[in-house]
């Protein structure tokens, strides 16, 4: 074996805890398989003969690029929208895809993601590498450019304010699966009262619609008007889309199709307490046929 097959060897077994890294930094799939190309041709061009861990080394190198990502997107005023969703991880009902698994460590659900994305770069990488994946300060400190002690201070701001934010969902998926399954009964019944009931006073649904017109992506907070909503788009959409149960990052979600096969949503519900504190809806039709959700069909 010639060190090009080692090291793409090497690289491939790193592969899925890089991704998982990528993902938690971007909230995008595209955007993670581009960190880790870039990675690899960074690796390729590497002497690494001095390297003890490569593993510690590639996630380094994979932190970096991402780090850079994230500061292009704030130089070019690409500031996420509060409507905007990260790429979901469709799985189907039965169970995560084992090559999902270790993408999703850390029940890292699409609500997680969302606040994530509300972080400045530098405070995300020092939290996602630090609190989710174990990496010291010491070694975050050479990638933000500031001391050991810095990091620490950007991982805690990070972290209080994730806290603060991201709901934590019930542990019994089977529970969360009950309660999604409720509401779309209810949002298809067009009961109003049943709805109300299933959802979280404070509820959030979070709705993107990228290059869809305008008013296609919105904030809603509140049971009533996510209910209102809810059956606004039922009594808006006739005959009903076709909807399969899935798992979306892990939890309950639902895809949503037309009747020749064309994806019009994924669903993802955070359920807490026994009612749904968050929806997020993906159906931006260009970041769907990404997805490739047509193994979901019925």
């Amino acid at each position: 074996m010639d060190e090009s097959e080692w090291l793409t060897e090497r690289f491939q077994e790193h592969r899925p805890h890089l991704k998982a890294v990528a993902y938690r930094m971007l909230g995008s799939l595209a955007e993670a398989d581009e960190a880790l190309q870039e990675s690899w041709i960074r690796l390729d061009r590497s002497d690494i003969g001095g390297v003890e861990n490569l593993g510690g080394w590639l996630t380094t190198v994979v932190a970096r690029v991402c780090l850079n990502m994230l500061r292009s997107r704030k130089s070019r005023h690409e500031e996420p929208l509060d409507a905007h969703v990260p790429d979901p991880v469709v799985s189907a009902d039965e169970g995560i895809d084992p090559e999902d698994e270790a993408l999703l460590a850390d029940s890292v659900g699409l609500a997680m993601l969302v606040v994530l994305e509300t972080l400045a770069p530098a405070e995300r990488l020092a939290f996602v590498l630090h609190d989710m994946f174990g990496v010291p300060f010491e070694e975050i400190a050479p990638i933000v450019g500031r001391s050991a002690t810095a990091a620490r201070q950007l991982a805690s701001r990070a972290r209080r304010r994730v806290k603060g934010v991201a709901p934590v969902p019930d542990e019994d998926l089977a529970r969360q699966r009950e309660v999604a399954a409720a509401f779309l009964a209810a949002a298809r019944a067009g009961d109003f009262d049943a709805l109300v009931a299933i959802l979280d006073p404070d509820v959030v649904l979070r709705a993107d619609g990228g290059v869809l017109p305008a008013g296609a992506s919105r904030v809603i907070h509140g049971a009533e008007a996510v209910a209102g909503q809810a059956l606004a788009f039922s009594r808006s959409r006739q005959p009903l889309p076709l909807v399969r149960p899935v798992l979306v990052n892990g939890g309950p979600g639902f895809v949503s199709r037309t009747a020749d096969g064309r994806p019009l949503s994924v669903v993802g519900i955070t359920a807490a307490g026994g009612r749904i504190v968050e929806i997020d809806i993906l159906a931006d039709p260009q970041r769907l046929r990404r997805l490739h959700l047509e193994e979901f069909d019925e």
